[in-house]
Order: structure tokens, then C-alpha cells, then sequence
């Protein structure tokens, strides 16, 4: 399915949030950031964002949201509008303290901080509006016919500025997000609290790693749909299973790791449960094969649901 305008502009914002949060480690070292670093990092937002992502709104989503009665002298619109303006003040703000910082002038390091600091609080705000108010109001407002004609503006405004002007930015916002070695998110979250998060999902799971090499399961205190004990761990996934399907284990597996599957999922009637279990393979950033993740739910509840529920029940 092709993507959308909305796929499409909340991927630069997520791209680009991404590049914030990796340049905070560099910006805040008591020795700043490499000069270098700031010389990309200042590419990227003046020449990605303010010039090719903004304008793809302001020169289309904008304009056509309008036209369908979304008011630029007022509301969500005419606040995101503002705050382009805002940030292209502060790109300005931050051009001749980019030029002095990478010529060697230390001194206007925290000035730097400062104002790239400013951007970056600007930015984030500005992006959460337009994905969870502007975005949706705009798409109830647009018709089929509205929404292509956006992608096609965001097309015409990159090809613009270059052949691959996207993939080009985006190869530079990666080598940014590398460059300040930007941690997953669960690296902010303490191990109980993680553990504690994975026994609460209403999914069991289990991890094989890429030897095949039985390391984890969840829910150890819980009563399991598949009872499991710590002496599983360790052990191989082959030996976990019954003689008669290690065959299907073992195909599973091998497509996972030669990347010819993405998922491998069975449903079955146990009693008057109706339980979904599925096999996904887990990779590095990279692609690297790291093991096979299994998931177990029962659906019965789920089966069941009819209607809406909007509201909170009274518990």
C-alpha cells in the first residue's frame, strides 16, 4: 500500500526527533560538541527541515487544508504557521554561532546550546500538534483525491531541491543519530521496571536466540497458558517441542534467519480458549538476526467484542 501525506511528513518528524535526541549527549559534554557535528547538524535543520519539510506543508497540506475549511487566520493552522516562523527566526539565531563554533571560537558554546536548545523545544511542541490535532483534522477534511494531491506536492518540493533529496537527509540524520549514539528507549527504563512491564503485557512471550538457545520467557509468577519452568532456560528450542513438529521449528527458524519470513503464526482451540501464537523473527537496526521471539495470547475475550466501548466502564 502506498504511503500517505501523513506517513510521509510524521516520518521527517520522527526522523527528526531522533536526530534531537542523539545530539543531547554531544551538546551537553563539558567539552561541547564536535564542530564538525554542529556544521551536519545545522545542514539538516536548515536545509531538511525548514526548507524542504516546512515547505512541504506550507506550500500544499496548508493551502489545501484551507480549502476545505480549516481557518489559516485562526486555530491549529494558523498556530503552526506561527511557529514555522519561530524556527526559521531561530535557524537565523543559530547560523552565526554555527559558522563562529566551527572556526574554533569555544566561546559562543553556550550560546550555541542555548538557541540550538530553544529550536529543539520548539520543535518537539510543534510536531505532537500537528500529528495528534492538525493531521487528523486535516485528513476528516481532505478527501482521497486531496490526499494524493499533498503526496504529490511533497514529491514535487523534494525533487526540488534534488534527485534523492530525502534519502540523501535521511542518510545525514543517521549519520548524526550514530554519531551521538542514540540508545534505544528502554535503555531509560530500569530492569525491574521493564520486567515488570513485560509480565503485565496480556501476551506471553518467550525468546530464542540465534543459536536456537532457549534465554528468556515472561510471566514466571503468573499462571501460563503453556506452563514453562527456569529449567527451559538454556535448553534448545528443538528439545522444547514435541518429536513430531520440530520439523516446522526447524523451517521456521531457518526462513527467519535467511530472511524469506517475517511471521509465522498458528491459532488453536484449547478447552474453551481460543489462543493466537505467533513467531517473529528479532533483528538489530541492522537487519542482523538475533533470535525468534514467540507470542501467546488468548483471544477468546477478544473474539467476542461487539460494538464500541468509548467510554470508561466503572471498573
Amino acid at each position: 500500500m502506498s504511503e500517505t501525506w501523513q506517513d510521509l511528513l510524521m516520518r521527517d518528524h520522527e526522523t527528526t526527533e531522533k536526530v534531537f535526541a542523539a545530539m543531547e549527549k554531544p551538546f551537553t559534554s563539558p567539552a561541547g560538541p564536535d564542530p564538525g557535528l554542529v556544521v551536519k547538524l545545522f545542514d539538516y535543520v536548515r536545509n531538511y527541515v525548514d526548507r524542504c519539510h516546512n515547505q512541504k506543508e506550507e506550500q500544499h497540506l496548508f493551502p489545501l487544508a484551507e480549502q476545505r475549511g480549516i481557518s489559516r487566520g485562526s486555530g491549529p493552522l494558523s498556530v503552526m504557521l506561527a511557529e514555522h516562523e519561530a524556527a526559521k527566526a531561530l535557524l537565523a539565531r543559530l547560523e552565526p554561532l554555527v559558522q563562529a563554533y566551527a572556526a574554533g571560537d569555544a566561546t559562543r558554546l553556550e550560546a550555541l546550546r542555548a538557541t540550538f536548545s530553544e529550536y529543539v523545544a520548539l520543535c518537539k511542541d510543534h510536531y505532537w500538534k500537528e500529528n495528534d490535532v492538525l493531521f487528523p483534522m486535516a485528513a476528516r477534511a481532505m478527501s482521497e483525491a486531496d490526499g494524493a494531491a499533498v503526496v504529490r506536492g511533497i514529491e514535487q518540493v523534494e525533487a526540488g531541491l534534488g534527485a534523492s533529496t530525502r534519502a540523501d537527509y535521511y542518510r545525514l540524520a543517521e549519520e548524526l543519530i550514530q554519531a551521538g549514539r542514540l540508545q534505544d528507549l528502554s535503555f531509560g527504563v530500569k530492569r525491574d521496571v521493564l520486567a515488570a512491564i513485560l509480565n503485565t503485557l496480556p501476551v506471553e512471550l518467550s525468546f530464542v536466540d540465534q543459536d536456537d538457545t532457549v534465554r528468556y520467557f515472561s510471566h514466571e509468577r503468573s499462571e501460563k497458558i503453556f506452563p514453562r519452568t527456569r529449567g527451559v532456560i538454556g535448553a534448545k528450542v528443538q528439545n522444547c517441542h514435541p518429536q513430531k513438529s520440530v520439523h516446522v521449528v526447524n523451517r521456521i527458524l531457518a526462513d527467519f534467519k535467511a530472511g524469506k519470513r517475517e511471521v509465522a503464526e498458528f491459532w488453536l482451540e484449547l478447552g474453551p480458549r481460543f489462543l493466537h501464537i505467533r513467531y517473529w523473527p528479532v533483528r538489530d537496526p541492522g537487519g542482523r538476526y538475533l533470535g525468534c521471539l514467540e507470542t501467546v495470547q488468548d483471544v477468546t475475550g477478544i473474539r467476542a467484542l461487539t460494538g464500541q466501548r468509548r467510554l470508561l466502564d466503572q471498573g
